[in-house]
C-alpha cells in the first residue's frame, strides 16, 4: 500500500480506494472492541483478528525492516518455547498451549504493519473500539456484581469479585486499564460536553476495576495514570492545556477519593476490600508462596538450559510461577528466557525514546505507553504470557515507531502539532 507524500517529504494516511479504507478501519474498529469478550473459546476476539489479517493482506500490507528485531525475537522466543515442549506435545493442553503463543506472536507482526499505515485514523479507531469494548465489560461486571440481572451474579463475577466478560477478575482489570486512560485524557482535555461524558466512562471503568478486587489492576490504574498525566503535562505546548490537566487531575483526584470512601461504606465490599488489600496473603508468604517461588524456581532454572516445559511449573511447586520472566526461563529454557525480556524491555527503552516526538497522534501514544508499561511492571508478579491486550499493545507500539521514523528525521521543528486523537 503506498504512502501519499505532503509538501514536507512527511507520509500521509495510505492511499486506497475509499471503500477499502473504511473497511479497514471498521475492521480495526471491531478487533478493538472484540478484545472485551474473552470468556468463551475461540473467543470473537480471534475469529475477528484472523479476519481482519486476511482482509489486510489481500488489501495491502507491508512489513518494515524496522520490524526484523522484534520478529527476530518473538521467533526465537517461541522457538525456545516449541523446544521445552517437545516431551509433553502428546499433553493436548501443552500444544494448545505452544499454539497459542505462536497466534499472539503473529498478532504482534500483525499490529506492527497496520498501525504502520495510516497511523492516526487507525489508532483513532482501535481507541474507539477498545473504549466501547470496555464499557461493555465494565457495566456487566459492575451489574453481575450488584446482582442486577438475572443470574447475573453467578456469571459475572468468581470468588465474590467482578470479571464481567473476562473468565479472571484479574484480567478484566488490567484490560480496562488502557480504554480507561484513553477516557482519562479526554476528560482532562477536551470541551465541557466531551469531559463530562468521558469523566461518567472513566467512572465506570473505574469502578469495574475496584470492584474486580485486584490489587495489581488498582495500582496499575493509580500509577499509569499519573504517568500519563505527567508525560501530557511535559508534552503538551498550550500552558492553558497544562494548567487544565493539573487542574482537572485534582478535581478526578477529589472525587475519586470521596467516592471510594461511599463505596466502602458499604459492608461487603469493605471487608472483600480489606481482604484483598492485605499483603500478608497464604500464597503470598513463606518459601514456597509467591516470591518464595520466584527465587527457588530462579535458582531451578540456572540448572535447565531447556527449562522445565511450558505449564509444568505447579508440578514442582504448589502454584504457577506468577512471574513472566521467571516463566519464560522455565517454560522455554534459557532462549526463551533471555529473549523474553529483552523483547519487552527494548520496546521499552524505544518507547521512552518516542515519547517526546511530535507526531500527529502523540496523544495516543502516550496512553498506550504508559498501559504497556504498567504490564511490564505487573508481569513480575502474574503471568500475563497470553494477554491478548498485552501483546496488541506491543505491536501497536511497534508500529508507531515504524510510523515516526520520519518525522524523527526533520530537522528542527516537527511538521505539525499534535492533533487530538482521543
Amino acid at each position: 500500500m503506498a504512502y501519499a507524500a505532503t509538501a514536507d517529504n512527511v507520509p500521509s494516511a495510505a492511499t486506497a480506494p475509499p471503500g477499502v479504507l473504511a473497511l479497514q478501519r471498521a475492521l480495526v474498529w471491531l478487533v478493538g472492541a472484540s478484545g472485551a469478550i474473552v470468556f468463551i473459546e475461540p473467543s470473537p476476539y480471534e475469529v475477528l483478528t484472523l479476519t481482519a489479517a486476511a482482509v489486510f493482506v489481500t488489501t495491502g500490507l507491508r512489513l518494515r525492516l524496522l520490524f526484523m528485531p522484534l520478529i527476530l525475537l518473538l521467533v526465537s522466543l517461541n522457538a525456545g518455547y516449541s523446544i521445552g515442549a517437545i516431551p509433553l506435545f502428546d499433553d493436548s493442553i501443552v500444544a494448545s498451549w505452544i499454539a497459542t503463543s505462536w497466534y499472539m506472536a503473529f498478532t504482534v507482526i500483525f499490529f506492527a504493519m497496520v498501525v504502520a499505515e495510516d497511523t492516526s485514523a487507525r489508532l483513532d479507531m482501535l481507541r474507539r473500539g477498545l473504549v466501547t469494548g470496555a464499557l461493555i465489560a465494565a457495566l456487566a461486571a459492575v451489574a453481575g456484581y450488584l446482582n442486577l440481572v438475572p443470574g447475573g451474579y453467578d456469571l459475572l463475577t468468581l470468588y465474590g469479585r467482578a470479571r464481567g466478560t473476562f473468565k479472571d477478575p484479574n484480567v478484566l482489570g488490567a484490560f480496562l486499564i488502557l480504554p480507561a486512560l484513553f477516557v482519562l485524557q479526554n476528560a482532562v482535555t477536551a470541551p465541557l460536553g466531551r469531559a463530562f461524558r468521558a469523566t461518567v466512562a472513566f467512572g465506570i471503568m473505574a469502578l469495574a476495576i475496584l470492584l474486580a478486587f485486584s490489587r495489581a489492576a488498582w495500582g496499575g490504574l493509580i500509577l499509569t495514570a499519573a504517568f500519563m498525566l505527567a508525560l501530557m503535562v511535559l508534552t503538551t505546548r498550550s500552558s492553558k492545556e497544562r494548567s487544565r490537566i493539573v487542574v482537572m487531575t485534582l478535581v478526578a483526584a477529589v472525587v475519586a477519593v470521596a467516592l471510594i470512601a461511599l463505596l466502602l461504606s458499604f459492608e461487603s465490599v469493605a471487608e472483600m476490600f480489606r481482604q484483598r488489600a492485605s499483603f500478608d496473603q497464604s500464597y503470598d508468604e513463606g518459601r514456597f508462596g509467591r516470591f518464595g517461588r520466584h527465587i527457588l524456581g530462579a535458582d531451578m532454572a540456572l540448572d535447565l538450559p531447556f527449562g522445565i516445559g511450558p505449564l509444568q511449573f505447579h508440578h514442582y511447586f504448589p502454584e504457577d510461577t506468577h512471574n513472566s520472566y521467571l516463566n519464560a526461563f522455565m517454560s522455554g529454557g534459557w532462549l526463551s528466557g533471555i529473549c523474553y525480556p529483552a523483547l519487552v524491555f527494548l520496546t521499552v527503552v524505544i518507547g521512552f525514546r518516542h515519547s517526546f516526538i511530535r507526531v500527529p497522534w502523540q496523544r495516543a501514544y502516550l496512553a498506550i505507553f504508559s498501559a504497556f508499561l504498567g504490564t511490564v511492571g505487573e508481569s513480575f508478579i502474574i503471568d500475563t504470557d497470553h494477554w491478548r491486550h498485552f501483546f496488541m499493545m506491543l505491536g501497536t507500539m511497534w508500529g508507531m515507531f515504524a510510523a515516526a521514523q520520519p518525522y524523527r528525521t526533520r530537522a528542527g521543528e516537527p511538521l505539525t502539532a499534535p492533533a487530538e486523537v482521543c
